[in-house]
């Protein structure tokens, strides 16, 4: 076969990639009787959603390496907290996720070559939620 001849469509480039931590939480505006209202903890896993309409270097869309300040991020601001003692919000899987597409978009987006499109969380491995960033 002649793999030259073969046609590339076109389109965008998505990549995702998965990161994880360890933290408790409680939500204090939920009702007592509530179980979520009581501390608890979750092995979190968040994964950041990137496109682009070309590919940079040897065929990216953004190097994978690159993300490693958002790793960073998670082991020294979140890993083992409590998070509703360290975020200026109830500590929702919703509002975690939007919480760090900011700082992705803040602190990490300017330097890569790839546009966040979305961040999941998941708390546990049949629930999770997404933030999906506006215009992406």
């Amino acid at each position: 076969m002649d793999f030259a001849a073969v046609p590339l469509p076109s389109g965008d480039f998505t990549i995702g990639k998965k990161f994880s931590f360890e933290a408790g939480h409680r939500l204090p505006g939920l009702p007592h009787e509530h179980k979520c209202s009581h501390q608890h903890g979750h092995s979190y896993e968040v994964e950041v959603i990137l496109t682009a309409p070309a590919l940079e270097g040897p065929g990216f869309v953004t190097d994978f390496g690159a993300l490693t300040p958002f790793k960073a991020f998670l082991d020294t601001e979140l890993d083992h907290h409590n998070l509703h003692e360290i975020l200026p919000f109830e500590p929702t899987s919703e509002r975690l996720a939007q919480f760090l597409a900011g700082w992705f978009a803040q602190n990490l987006q300017p330097a890569i070559p790839g546009r966040l499109v979305a961040v999941l969380v998941r708390e546990t491995a049949s629930s999770w939620a997404r933030f999906d960033l506006e215009g992406q």
